[in-house]
């Protein structure tokens, strides 16, 4: 059970580090937009779609890793000086009242309009814009099915905390709320 958290952990911690660079495409590509537009006066459409993407898929596909390293904001009146065991109870009920069901909505309500994105191969609605909108709708179900799995990961590490394992029960001390 443990085991099993730990590799979805892994995945989600891989990827969110990958997509992570994003960040610096972002700044790079929005420099040199800056630079054509005021320097030589020219501008590219595809180039400033490009930033959006790189946007959407940045916190798509980071959202997981965000729950991994517990970097989502949280109100802890009660969690911060909460014991281990209940800690891991709270998360194990949060995952499983709140987030699992948020993830289904999400993939429930997009999967229809990716799916007919894929079958028109939606581009963008400037005539040189990326013609890949499809694409970047398909990360709105990868950050639901991350997001899950990382949920699922979670819970499977509150579950052994409470039933006593002490590696898992140890993650639930280090936690800050």
């Amino acid at each position: 059970m443990f085991r099993t958290a730990q590799v979805i952990t892994s995945l989600n911690s891989a990827i969110g580090r990958a997509v992570s660079w994003l960040m610096l495409g972002i700044v790079l590509v929005q420099f040199a937009v800056v630079i054509l537009r005021y320097v030589f006066g020219a501008g590219s459409v595809w180039v400033q779609e490009s930033i959006l993407y790189m946007h959407g898929f940045l916190f798509l596909l980071s959202a997981a890793y965000a729950l991994a390293i517990d970097a989502h904001v949280r109100v802890d009146v009660f969690y911060r000086d909460a014991s281990p065991a209940r800690k891991a109870l709270v998360d194990l009920a949060g995952c499983a009242l709140f987030l699992l069901p948020m993830c289904a909505v999400i993939l429930w309500h997009a999967w229809p309009f990716v799916q007919i994105s894929w079958m028109i191969r939606e581009g963008s609605r400037e005539t040189s814009g990326i013609p890949a909108l499809y694409v970047l709708k398909t990360a709105i179900l990868v950050y639901a099915g991350l997001l899950a799995l990382q949920g699922l990961a979670l819970m499977l590490r509150a579950a052994a905390a409470l039933s006593g394992n002490a590696p898992a029960l140890e993650t639930f001390a280090r936690k800050e709320g």
